[in-house]
């Protein structure tokens, strides 16, 4: 394959990524799942290129940065306040489907051997970071509930791929219990301090910084250097990336600008999207392959439909099996258990929330070429991913029956308000500290007429609930003159008035503003899912040449756009 023809099949690959996904999401559809089928009907066209999957570069490339992505995205808080369930689950429910799992595949294909049937379940045991947290937020999970999945689903892999090192390891050489609770002991303090050193020092290092892009830059290569250095001290580079991306998260507020964290959160989105569906693609692209191993080397087409059906009972068995045992513990268990108040239908939708993705599908390649039936395994894995997905959208109609009460939308805006307020009461009061008899009355007043406007339109809807609020007032009008903003450089553009850098400079002003209202709107609102897609501009805007102001930001739009409601005060950074 010529560098040119490499190149058309990449450029090729993405847009069926990205359409596939974008139809899927349209039409309601899991978009794993249609990209596993489209790649592998394609996978059996004359002419698509076969390319070998590499499990290392899976495992090393991309795992890292969907991990961190999502580790990034993930609150420390949330998680530090339910430790308890998620790391029970992230290692329990993963060493218990290894056994349940591994004796029953040892049972279903006895010359595949112990060793092997254990390698294999830790394969297939992990849960999927991504699937989780997609399906969660779509479905309106309580937040208690999407703590622990997202928690849970972090921190797995780590221990499903110990458990397969080990495993790999008992295939050519003897293991014994005692080495390997040190190994996994070992990978998982050394992944942790790791984690907490990467983190602390690129927050020192990005703190420093002046420039968007080079802060940027230096995020993106953050979980390869986890990783990495994890890895070389024998510690778990997976959780070495999710506690440094933990970690980063937490601090990014005070050691970003508005601006760097705006392009980073754009950045990752990006790259998580692309590598997350781009790999189901290619999973799909190599199913031929798979399923001329499975047809060489399996049991023949009856038995192999037994054997699946088999083990993709085990492993819903054995999750729903560990979960609810737990729930039990934490009901009848000691005080400190009882006092986190789990209950029933969290505990089945947890154990409900059972789907398998990227992690399992570059694992199962990692099995040693002499491994029994090695084949037949990959083909396993891969109906169990296709299994566990389709599983996953019965996950709403289960929520339904439960009726687990959704978050509560109203609650959430009463806090987004009432936090609003109290970081307004301190701008007012900086304010009043800081203006001087030098200052313009006029611009004194509009900024205080700013800072009030959310404790007003808290107290019309308190007297009035049927009213509009002063902020859906304000977002409504303010949003209609935008666009008539927008429209009118458009027109002076296309009239050739201006200079495209003064063009271009007007455009992302305006553009900072919109996605300020948005923010103010989902305040108000807040989402049902993630937070919603940003605008086409998000690089805040610089003066036409004008230098700093001493000690603060230069100011991100014009005079009659300085009362933004959720305008805040950052860093001094430059957007270069």
């Amino acid at each position: 394959m010529t560098p040119v023809t490499a190149v058309a099949w990449t450029v090729a690959f993405v847009l069926v990524t990205v359409t596939v996904t974008g139809f899927s999401r349209r039409l309601g559809w899991s978009a794993p799942v249609l990209l596993v089928v489209i790649g592998g009907l394609a996978s059996y066209l004359p002419g698509v290129p076969r390319v070998a999957l590499e499990p290392e570069l899976v495992l090393s490339g991309v795992l890292p940065p969907l991990l961190f992505a999502e580790a990034v995205r993930t609150s420390l808080i949330d998680i530090r306040n339910r430790r308890d369930s998620i790391v029970v689950l992230s290692v329990g429910t993963v060493l218990f489907t290894v056994i349940v799992v591994g004796f029953a595949t040892s049972a279903l294909l006895p010359a595949v051997g112990l060793a092997a049937a254990f390698a294999f379940a830790a394969v297939v045991a992990p849960n999927d970071t991504i699937a989780v947290s997609a399906i969660a937020s779509r479905i309106g999970l309580p937040r208690r509930v999407v703590t622990v999945l997202e928690g849970e689903s972090l921190l797995n892999d780590a221990t499903a791929l110990a458990a397969l090192h080990a495993a790999i390891l008992a295939l050519s050489a003897t293991v014994t219990p005692v080495s390997i609770a040190g190994e996994f002991a070992l990978a998982v303090v050394a992944g942790v301090a790791v984690g907490l050193a990467i983190g602390g020092a690129m927050s020192k290092v990005r703190s420093q910084l002046q420039s968007v892009v080079l802060d940027t830059s230096l995020a993106l290569v953050t979980p390869y250097v986890a990783f990495i250095a994890a890895q070389s001290v024998l510690g778990s580079g997976v959780l070495a990336v999710v506690v440094a991306g933990l970690y980063l998260g937490y601090r990014s507020p005070g050691v970003q600008s508005a601006a760097a964290r705006i392009a980073e959160s754009v950045n990752w989105r990006t790259i998580q999207f692309l590598l997350e569906n781009a790999v189901f693609l290619f999973i799909g692209l190599n199913l031929s392959t798979i399923v001329a191993g499975a047809i060489r080397t399996g049991p023949g087409l009856w038995p192999t439909i037994g054997i699946s059906a088999a083990i993709v009972a085990a492993l819903v068995a054995a999750r729903f099996v560990f979960v609810l045992s737990t729930a039990l513990v934490f009901r009848a268990g000691p005080r400190r258990l009882r006092e986190q108040n789990v209950q029933w239908r969290n505990a089945v939708a947890v154990a409900a929330a059972n789907v398998r993705g990227v992690v399992t599908l570059a694992a199962v390649f990692l099995l040693p070429p002499d491994t029994p039936y090695r084949d037949f395994l990959q083909f396993l894995a891969f109906v169990v991913v296709v299994a566990t997905l389709l599983g996953g959208l019965a996950l709403p109609t289960l929520v339904r029956r439960l009726r687990l009460p959704p978050p509560n939308r109203e609650q959430e805006r009463m806090e987004w308000q009432g936090l609003m307020v109290e970081a307004q009461a301190a701008g007012l009061a900086e304010l009043n500290a800081s203006v001087t008899d030098a200052d313009e009355e006029r611009v004194v007043s509009q900024l205080r007429a700013g800072s009030t406007l959310i404790a007003e339109s808290i107290e019309r809807r308190a007297m009035d609930l049927e009213s509009e609020s002063l902020l859906a007032a304000y977002s409504r009008l303010r949003g209609a003159m935008i666009r008539a903003e927008r429209d009118a450089v458009l027109t002076a553009r296309n009239q050739g008035r201006f200079p495209e850098r003064a063009v271009k400079s007007v455009l992302r002003a305006i553009d900072a503003e919109e996605l300020a209202l948005r923010a103010n709107a989902m305040g108000q609102d807040p989402p049902h899912a993630a937070e919603p897609d940003p605008p086409h501009h998000q690089t805040p805007p610089d003066d036409l040449g004008a230098a700093p102001m001493s000690g603060r930001r230069r100011p991100t739009h014009r005079f009659s756009h300085t009362h933004s409601i959720v305008a805040a005060p950052h860093r001094n950074r430059s957007a270069s």
